[in-house]
């Protein structure tokens, strides 16, 4: 399995709406990922993080390249201040991944 945790910030007052951005990408449907969450940073108003569980570093470079998931994305891209280096892990199990 591939994983990444991210953390990004979003110009203020942007939250709300960089969070349902990035949510939308999940109704498009994400072939190969196993967990995909936003969450809202208690302790910055501002701070969103994002914890992704995959079948495969493959599988979460073929969902970057779906025209659907660009568009999202790029839709997202100007409400974020600041996005911190992604960490990779490696999942090895848990609840919803096996």
């Amino acid at each position: 399995m591939y994983g990444l945790i991210s953390r990004m910030t979003a110009r203020a007052g942007q939250r709300d709406a960089l969070t349902a951005i990035l949510l939308e990408r999940v109704a498009l449907g994400m072939p190969g990922c196993l967990s995909y969450i936003v969450a809202h940073d208690p302790a910055d108003a501002e701070a969103i993080w994002v914890t992704e569980t995959w079948i495969s570093e493959d599988a979460h470079r073929d969902a970057l390249a779906d025209e659907a998931v660009k568009a999202v994305l790029r839709q997202g891209l100007p409400l974020i201040a600041t996005f911190e280096d992604a960490t990779v892990t490696t999942p090895v199990g848990g609840l919803g991944i096996g």
